[in-house]
Parts: C-alpha cells; structure tokens; sequence
C-alpha cells in the first residue's frame, strides 16, 4: 500500500527545503507525495531573498484540484505565510478530514528570528492544537507555549508535555537543535507518554531543510500505518514511524556532503537509503568471479586467485606462508569495506543501536548452529591428527562459547530471541555445508576460513580504540582476546597445509570458496541495516 500524501508549503528554487525536500522525503519513505504551492520563496542555502505570496484564491484552487481527484491519506503542513493562508488552509481541513495531520509550525528560524507577524502566529498557534501531530523546532515550541526557549532536552519535553495535554496533539520534540551527542526525537503523547528515538548527531553543515524533510517524512510513514490497519491512537503508530524516519533522516543528513550543493548549509541526501539499498541489492557478480579460472591455474599463489583492486592492509596476525598469504591480500577489498561499514563503526564507538545488534546476533545463534557442523565436517577430513583435533574441537567451542556471549546479551536486554535465519545468513551457511560437505578437504577448510580471519582482524580493530563504558564491551573483548588468537593462528596453519598439499585445480577452487565466504562476511555483518533501516 502506498500512502497519498499532500504536502501544503512554500518553495525553494534550490532544492533543499519547502515542497521540493518533502516530495523527496515523500518518496523516500514509500508515499505518494503531491503539493499545493503556499509562498513563492526566493532563497538557497545561504539565505532567504525573497518571499512572494499569490493570492488566497489561488491556494483554494489547487486545493480543489487535489481533493476533487485524489483521496488524501495524510497532509503535512509547512509553511503558512501569513493569517489568510493559515486560516484557508484551517477551514479547509476542517471540511475536507483527513487521516492524518502533521503540521510543521513554521513561525521562528532556528537563528531565532520570527517568520510571522504576530496576529499570524496566533491563528497558527490555535491551528496546531487541531493537528494531530506537530514537529516544532525549540523556539516554535516555546512560542507555541508561550515561554523561553528551552536549553535542553528535559526542559523541551517538559513544555511538550504541557501542550500535548493541553490540546491533545503529539508533539515531536526534535535533538537536532540542541547541542547533545543524541540529536535523536522524542514523542509526546497527550497522556504524558515519552518515547525516544534516540540518533548520533553528525557534525555536518548540510542541514538545510531538515525540519521539512523530518515532518513530511513522518505524514508518510504514518499514513502508511493507518493504511495498512493501525490506528492513530495507539502509541505504537507514531512511534515506529518516528522511528523509521529519523533513521532515514540521519543517514541523509550523514551523506548530505556527497551532493556538494551550495555555498551554504546544504541539502540532506534524501536519496541515500536508496542508494545505500540499491547497492546492497545489487545481482551484479562478485569481481573475483568475473576472472575466468582458466586464466588461474593454481601452480603458484599468484595464480590461484584474483587480485583486489585495493591494498591489503597489514593482518593482526598474519599469514601461515604464501598460500595464504595470497588469499588475505585477495580479500582486502572485502576486509576494507567491513571495517568501514556503519555496522562494525558504530560497534566500536558504542554507538549501535540496540536492535540492530539483537538481530545480528539473532542471526549469529542461527549462523553458529550450522557453522558448528561445517567444522566437524572439516574434522572429519582431515588429513593429520592437528588438523582433526582443531577443527573437531572449534565445532564444539563455537556453540558452547559463543552462544554464552548470546544469552549473556539476551538476559541483559530482557529481548527474547527470535531464531529464524534470514536469506543472508541461509546462503552463507548452504554455501559453508555445500563447500565441507561435498567438496575436498582443502576447499572445505578455505571455506570456514573468513569467519575465523575476519571476525579476529575486526575485533583487533576496534580494541585499538576501545573506551570504557561500551554496551558491546564483551563482544569486542572475545574476538580480540589471546585464546580466539590462538585458535585463528591454528586455523591459518590447517589452511595454509591443505594449500601446500592439494592440486592447482583443487587450489583455485579453494580460493573461490574463501573469496564467496569474505564476501558473505559482509553481508552478514551489513544486514542488519539492511533489515531494520
């Protein structure tokens, strides 16, 4: 289902505000988006030149044009200009109801400068306490209730609270313009309930229109809910919507340098979940599929493998000898991307939202099951008494400590685990028992490999920068720790041996194994964004 949703604001010629940020934050949030055109707005990223107000009689004329044609299932307000507008665009919704209202009360720049004359701001004032949900940035909420503005977040909630009971609306109470580490939103609902979204705050000066972008993605996601069957009384609705959005905000306004759009505080990335799905996405074949294996003849390192494209840095613990010497410089692009994604960033800061870790270690519990019997699979075949004994003993360990650290989680959150595998993991963990199962021994061991190298370097990676305090402490602490050195140092050996000892035929399709699970490493670890974001 897809959400009609009307947008009923000013313009901006360069993109980044007004009606033009809401059809894309429309659109990006899986709505319809449509406008009727309030002020004409001469203005860019530096400033506001000039401000044109055409006649009433024309906003009433795009209004029936709308509405004589189009069922509306949200409206999101922005700017009003003066007292005629506002109380057409007021006597119009009362008439014509929609199912829900998202007013942005536009009234005072966050500079502080006023926007309204005086009589127009109270007839927006009576007008926001008829809207169902209100995105006020702190001097409009201190306007609205008629106080200073608020320094902080306690005191912007406690002005929230007053007007939410007062006129039994929702306000969203915005971090965005105070100056904590959270810039995240909160919901305040006439009862007194809070809800908390909590985001990162980017330093970053492309903020240009986020307050638009904010309110008319929340109409959307909310008139999604209503048509799928919620209803806007319960909490919940608002609450995921707000949820959903400003997550969506902060990767836009994270990724707003990329359009490199004006001289002043530029535009947020309305495109950049888009961008970022659309990649994840892609069926395009891996790169080192692309070589042709009879140009790899597997007689020498060189030649088992494909190259990356980048360099490989330098490994925490490093190769048994070339054969595996070649795979990790093979795998550098891969290895590049997983500690540079959000996932593994925001894992190492502390920063990762507690969801995104209970499904990425909803999906481990499933991983390790199956990864469990790829090892003794692997135990099974080989060929020396170290090998066997390594290989048979990690398929016990694997479930035995690492499923500690997973209940630890749990019972600490109180979140209840959900064990079904997504499609990520299903593949990763078919292609672990489809390569120990039916392959030889050397591509069985390649194979199992990246889980062992991978997850060691990572957890190396982000110990170096450790602070005290981080929620994901433990986590960070086991695969950086001197017994799963022990056991990754071990594993290389087994690997490197089996390298030494099999066919150039059995080494390149060794190679190709390791490369398929580096790639599925990044998966694993991506797609709890991908999932939930």
């Amino acid at each position: 289902m897809i959400p009609r949703v009307l947008s009923i604001a000013g313009t901006d010629p360069t993109g980044g505000a007004g009606i033009q940020a809401d059809l894309k934050s429309i659109m990006a949030s899986h709505g319809f988006g449509m406008c009727v055109t309030t002020n004409l707005v001469a203005q860019n990223t530096c400033g506001v030149r000039e401000v044109y107000t055409p006649p009433t009689s024309f906003l009433r004329a795009q209004l029936e044009a709308v509405f004589d044609d189009v069922q509306i299932d949200a409206v999101k307000l922005g700017m009003l200009g003066d007292k005629p507008y506002i109380e057409l665009v007021r006597d119009w919704l009362a008439s014509h109801p929609v199912p829900v209202i998202v007013l942005d009360p536009v009234m005072v720049a966050t500079s502080g400068d006023r926007l309204l004359e005086q009589s127009a701001e109270e007839t927006l004032r009576e007008f926001a306490a008829k809207a169902d949900i209100i995105t006020p940035n702190i001097p409009e909420l201190a306007v609205l209730c008629e106080q200073q503005p608020a320094t902080n977040f306690a005191e912007a909630c406690a002005q929230a609270r007053s007007w939410a009971a007062d006129n039994n609306t929702v306000v969203i109470v915005k971090g965005g313009h105070l100056t904590g580490t959270d810039a995240g939103n909160t919901a305040v609902f006439p009862d007194g309930t809070e809800i908390h979204v909590p985001s990162p705050r980017v330093d970053t000066a492309t903020t240009h229109g986020t307050g638009c972008s904010l309110s008319s993605s929340l109409a959307a996601r909310v008139g999604l809910a209503l048509r799928e069957g919620k209803k806007l009384e319960d909490h919940a609705t608002v609450a995921e919507a707000l949820a959903w959005t400003t997550h969506w905000l902060n990767e836009a306004i994270a990724h707003g340098e990329d359009l490199h759009v004006g001289k002043g505080h530029g535009p947020v990335n309305h495109a950049a979940r888009q961008y970022r799905m659309e990649l994840d996405s892609s069926a395009t074949p891996w790169e080192f599929m692309k070589v042709d294996v009879r140009e790899l003849d597997g007689t020498k390192p060189q030649t088992c493998v494909a190259p990356a494209r980048t360099e490989a840095r330098k490994p925490w613990i490093a190769a048994a000898g070339p054969w595996t010497e070649a795979l990790w410089k093979a795998s550098a692009d891969v290895d590049n991307n997983i500690v540079r994604m959000p996932f593994v960033q925001a894992l190492g800061d502390g920063s990762l939202d507690e969801d995104l870790f209970d499904f990425y270690l909803n999906q481990d519990a499933e991983y390790l099951k199956r990864y469990s019997r790829a090892l003794a699979a692997c135990g099974a075949k080989a060929h020396d008494d170290k090998a066997r004994v390594h290989w048979s003993s990690s398929s016990a360990e694997c479930i035995e400590a690492e499923s500690e650290l997973h209940r630890g989680w749990f019972k600490k959150t109180g979140q209840p685990m959900r064990p079904v595998c997504s499609p990520v993991t299903l593949a990763y963990v078919n292609h672990l028992l489809a390569s120990t199962l039916g392959e030889d021994y050397v591509v069985a061991v390649a194979s199992v490999l990246p889980c062992y190298w991978l997850y060691e370097e990572v957890g190396h990676v982000l110990a170096e920068a450790l602070k005290p305090g981080n929620p994901y402490y433990e986590w960070i602490e086991m695969y950086s720790s001197e017994g799963f050195d022990a056991c990754v140092r071990t594993a290389i050996e087994c690997v490197e041996q089996a390298f030494e000892e099999a066919s150039p035929k059995q080494r390149v399709l060794a190679a190709q194994a390791y490369m398929t699970s580096c790639v599925y490493e990044y998966d694993f670890f991506n797609q709890a964004h991908r999932a939930l974001r």
